[in-house]
């Protein structure tokens, strides 16, 4: 699928994916990710308008300096993408940093939203796994070949289980550009200064972004070895959305794929509710 791109408010050019017809879906990605982190779910949604979002800094959009790489810009910049397709509403699946943008709009551009579905995020971040961005965040991998990525996977990416390597190979081209150099990352490094940043001072305070989703339809799918969701927080998320539908998904940490069994069954209902 190839990548367009439109003027953001502030000159910036950003990039996106836009494909099929039908009920709007706009996917916003994982922190250091960027369109193809939806690569294998797309297939299974051949019968919505698929439309995945390249943040600043990622993918093919324009580098724009560490001060923009922030939840409140990529949120402006999503509504943008939308008022750019002339789309009054869209329904959005947000993987980890891509969910926190979810509910950041649900809190501030409510009346754009059909409905959110979260891929390994809450209102509570799980410091166990946020150490373990903080610590590759913006920083080539150690391995200098692609093969000796992928061999690494299954023991650096513990929680996950019965991956097969084709989708480990898949998963690594996605994240890393092989150069003469040793593996490089795809997106601008200085993305580790705004992410360091933003924990400064004391913690935000993201339950009000939850709860700004009352009345929207609302699907959750967590790795059950998610060290960034805790299982204390998802169930408090459930406690306080019973209609909210939930998925666990076996053998995946942070973060599942979205092409599993329980997470397509979880996704394919949300969007019914919306429909």
């Amino acid at each position: 699928m190839t990548l367009k791109t439109f003027t953001a408010r502030d000159g910036a050019r950003l990039a996106f994916r836009d494909e099929g017809a039908g009920l709007p879906v706009l996917c916003l990605a994982g922190l250091t990710r960027n369109s193809t982190d939806f690569d294998f779910l797309a297939p299974h949604l051949s019968d919505v308008r698929l439309i995945r979002a390249d943040y600043r800094g990622r993918g093919g959009s324009q580098w724009t300096g560490p001060e923009t790489y922030t939840v409140p810009q990529e949120a402006q910049d999503a509504i943008a993408l939308l008022d750019h397709l002339g789309i009054e509403k869209a329904a959005i699946i947000g993987t980890s940093r891509g969910g926190l943008i979810g509910m950041f709009l649900a809190a501030t551009a409510r009346p754009r939203l059909l409905g959110l579905c979260l891929n390994d995020v809450g209102p509570v971040i799980d410091p166990l796994g946020l150490d373990k961005i903080k610590d590759y965040v913006g920083r080539n991998p150690a391995a200098r070949t692609m093969d000796q990525l992928v061999a690494r996977m299954p023991q650096t990416l513990a929680g996950f289980a019965n991956i097969p390597e084709e989708r480990w190979r898949a998963f690594a081209e996605r994240l890393y550009l092989q150069t003469p150099k040793g593996l490089q990352i795809r997106y601008d490094a200085d993305l580790r200064q705004s992410f360091l940043k933003s924990f400064e001072g004391p913690p935000a305070e993201l339950w009000p972004l939850f709860d700004a989703c009352a009345g929207l339809p609302l699907a959750l799918v967590r790795g059950a070895n998610s060290d960034l969701l805790s299982p204390e927080t998802a169930a408090e998320m459930r406690r306080r959305r019973p209609d909210m539908l939930f998925a666990d998904v076996p053998d995946r940490a942070h973060v599942p794929f979205l092409d599993e069994p329980q997470a397509l069954g979880v996704i394919r209902n949300w969007l019914e509710q919306i429909r």
